[in-house]
């Protein structure tokens, strides 16, 4: 009997050690597809007048969207005080297109000179890495 007691001890052992790998495993998988994305990245910037005060500002992104649970969500435009100039909403993942570059329409006042861009993402909402771009005035 004590041999059939030593044999269940071992392999209820063994099933827990392989269980806890199993979570480990699980566990890692886990926060791994959640976090490998990271942040988006700002990788160009290009602002043309269009006139009436207004410019196009069009701005490329790279992130390794996973899907709807984690892609790049948003860019801002911000002035030199950090006061929203303007804002596009990115309505879906861009998986297989990377990197990706989207515009917007934006009044600027003639007093802002600089400008800066905060990219987000559906997780880690903004970037703390920005991006700053001159105006161009004619």
């Amino acid at each position: 009997m004590h041999k059939i007691t030593q044999a269940i001890q071992i392999r209820t052992g063994i099933f827990n050690t392989y269980h806890q790998w199993l979570l480990a495993v699980a566990a890692t998988l886990f926060l791994c597809s959640h976090v490998q994305a990271g942040d988006a990245a700002i990788t160009g910037v290009e602002i043309t007048p269009a006139g009436d005060g207004a410019f196009r500002i069009s701005v490329t992104l790279r992130h390794d969207d996973t899907g709807w649970d984690h892609y790049a969500n948003r860019w801002d435009v911000l002035d030199e005080a950090g006061n929203l100039l303007g804002s596009r909403e990115l309505l879906h993942p861009h998986v297989n297109e990377q990197p990706f570059t989207r515009s917007l329409r934006v009044e600027i006042p003639d007093s802002v000179k600089v400008v800066t861009i905060v990219a987000a993402d559906s997780v880690h909402g903004d970037n703390k890495e920005t991006v700053k771009a001159e105006v161009p005035r004619e």
